[in-house]
């Protein structure tokens, strides 16, 4: 596995309307390298509109978002698809090919890297021995080298997150995104990907920005959390403040038990081998 350090991400003031609906209303924050920030807020807050400003795939009306010094919005051609071959995306449903073996979906990952004959041939599912090395070693980082050989529709759905995750450490990103990584999960896998993802940032210096709709995986496992309220940024702090009053503004005044905060109190953390 051999990952770039992420960039200081800055947003300064950005604004993006939609047919002259306003999903972001002037957020600005900056995000230090290695920290694992949490997106919070209701349906239609502008959560993934956030999330696909950074990705570049969406390019916001008004401001501007930097990574380190470079201007997202004015990347063109070969470095546009650089930033984004540097973005790995994680997703609800996983996005894997369910009846490849795992170590071939890891391996997905690797194809932003390849060119000429060795990218046919990698579409045709051969690796040379140096990219399988670092698919395995993804595998291992997040506990499932045992599983390489095994067809991905044989493994639970927490699983199948974990492989999504080693896929996108194969790919060698500078950010990490999750979209609701782990809304299709139950409590238990969901508890064992969000402490992968908290590993992820902590252990190779990777910025993880994920969506979440629960509250309480933001309050314990993300570093930092952001709250978006009708496009604003209406909180931005450790997420040790996202206290039961804070949480009320951020949802209109919902009390805890509802909306966002229906999710069950979790088990302590429980590490994952690898």
């Amino acid at each position: 596995m051999d990952t770039a350090a992420s960039p200081a991400i800055t947003l300064d003031g950005v604004v993006q309307r939609f047919d002259g609906r306003v999903a972001l209303a002037g957020v600005s924050a900056r995000i230090e390298p290695g920290q694992f920030v949490a997106i919070v807020g209701r349906s239609g807050a502008g959560k993934t509109t956030l999330l696909r400003c950074l990705s570049r795939s969406l390019v916001p009306t008004e401001g501007v978002i930097r990574f380190g010094d470079r201007n997202v919005a004015a990347l063109r051609g070969a470095a546009l698809r650089a930033h984004r071959a540097g973005v790995g995306m994680i997703y609800q449903q996983f996005n894997l090919v369910k009846r490849l073996r795992v170590l071939d979906n890891v391996l997905v990952g690797r194809l932003p890297h390849l060119r000429g004959w060795r990218r046919a041939a990698a579409l045709l599912r051969w690796f040379d021995s140096a990219e399988r090395e670092i698919g395995l070693r993804c595998l291992d980082h997040v506990g499932l080298l045992a599983r390489a050989w095994q067809r991905t529709d044989t493994l639970s759905g927490g699983e199948q997150q974990r492989v999504a995750i080693a896929r996108i450490l194969a790919q060698s990103p500078r950010l990490i995104l999750g979209d609701e990584p782990v809304a299709s999960l139950d409590v238990v896998n969901a508890t064992t990907v969000m402490e992968m993802l908290r590993r992820v940032a902590s252990e190779t210096g990777l910025t993880v920005i994920a969506t979440l709709h629960h509250v309480e995986y933001a309050r314990r496992y993300a570093d930092r959390v952001l709250a978006l309220r009708s496009g604003r940024l209406v909180f931005d702090g450790p997420a040790a403040d996202l206290g039961d009053a804070v949480i009320a503004g951020i949802f209109g005044g919902a009390p805890p038990g509802a909306l966002e905060l229906d999710a069950p109190r979790l088990a302590q953390p429980q590490w994952v081998a690898g």
